[in-house]
């Protein structure tokens, strides 16, 4: 298939969006006496997609609707969640007031763009909301005294699929998104959740955290250090996006976990350890090790299989090094454990 040929990728629009939708549409019938049909926002760089509503819902003094979320063709765990705005008219002064209804967390660590109490409904968000409730106050002429509360059916089971629990948000979802646009498979949200995670660990005073390349790993790295869950930086196959980050934002001491595949990668300078997007070079690795049959060898499993610990110990201590190398001069100590399959560690450096 030539690139020509690629299917373009559909994009969706966040959680953010979707609620600023539902808000626009239940000002509409508070003050102007009934629901739109379709609501059209408009997006921080322009754009203006149309949401259709799920539900609408209103009373004497209230008006709620809702949109459900559609996150295009990124697999992201948010999409089909239905995205619920109710507005009801405050105290004279208020100004407008966020709730966190159904579904939506609550920040209850620093280190995050919103302080702790409140709900998780992000400044980009919160900043789209407002603007369409001004527009619509001075379109009908009303004050903008309104308590605004955005709600996510299911959202609290979702958040468990989330990196909330984690960085302290509890009770459901964060309502998300800087663009209002989701790009599909896009790296950004995955790096920006790494950097909240930095972020909050050093609000909280952690000294020690862990960016480990999967489950097993980090399951390895918080028993041998002891660590906290916030400590453990979801940092997957992000290793530049973390570390890259913490040289800017250091802590006290990073460790580095991960299988022999993807430690062998971060050894050769890998920033991105996915599959798709990095690979073991076994000429480099042959030449490391003094083995020509290296050179034929299709994983690097294979290789540390002929040679285990001198392999192992050789890797530790080169990823240690391009750590080190990215981490610059900032004030964080790395370690490198490197386990295997199931969860034994079979080299540390560091």
């Amino acid at each position: 298939m030539t690139h020509e040929d690629t299917p373009q990728l559909r994009r969706g629009w966040t959680t953010g969006a979707c609620a600023t939708a539902a808000t626009c549409a239940a000002v509409e019938k508070l003050w102007g006496g009934a629901f739109p049909e379709r609501v059209s926002i408009t997006l921080p760089k322009g754009e203006m997609p149309e949401f259709a509503l799920e539900i609408t819902e209103a009373g004497p003094d209230w008006a709620m609707a809702g949109v459900i979320k559609d996150a295009g063709d990124d697999p992201d765990v948010t999409h089909g969640a239905l995205i619920m705005a109710r507005v009801q008219m405050g105290h004279e002064g208020q100004g407008i007031r966020f709730l966190a209804g159904d579904g939506v967390g609550t920040v209850t660590k620093p280190g995050l763009p919103i302080p702790p109490g409140e709900p998780a409904i992000n400044p980009v968000p919160r900043q789209m909301i407002t603007d369409v409730i001004h527009s619509a106050a001075r379109k009908y002429g009303k004050s903008t005294d309104l308590d605004v509360t955005i709600s996510v059916r299911n959202g609290a089971a979702l958040a468990e699929k989330t990196w909330n629990p984690r960085l302290g948000i509890v009770g459901g979802l964060s309502i998300l998104g800087t663009t209002g646009v989701v790009r599909p498979f896009s790296c950004s949200a995955w790096i920006a959740s790494i950097h909240r995670g930095v972020d909050v660990a050093r609000a909280t005073g952690l000294p020690h955290v862990a960016g480990c390349t999967g489950a097993t790993s980090e399951t390895t790295v918080k028993s041998l250090y002891g660590l906290s869950t916030g400590a453990m930086i979801d940092m997957g196959d992000f290793a530049g996006g973390m570390l890259k980050y913490l040289a800017r934002n250091p802590v006290d001491r990073v460790t580095v976990g991960g299988g022999i595949g993807k430690i062998t990668k971060l050894a050769q300078g890998a920033r991105d350890l996915h599959s798709r997007r990095s690979q073991v070079d076994f000429d480099l690795l042959a030449d490391w090790l003094g083995d020509d049959e290296v050179r034929d060898m299709n994983t690097a499993l294979q290789v540390f299989e002929k040679h285990r610990g001198k392999m192992s110990e050789m890797i530790a201590d080169r990823a240690l090094s391009n750590v080190r190398t990215l981490l610059r001069d900032a004030a964080c100590t790395p370690d490198i454990v490197i386990i295997d399959r199931t969860g034994n560690i079979i080299a540390r450096a560091g």
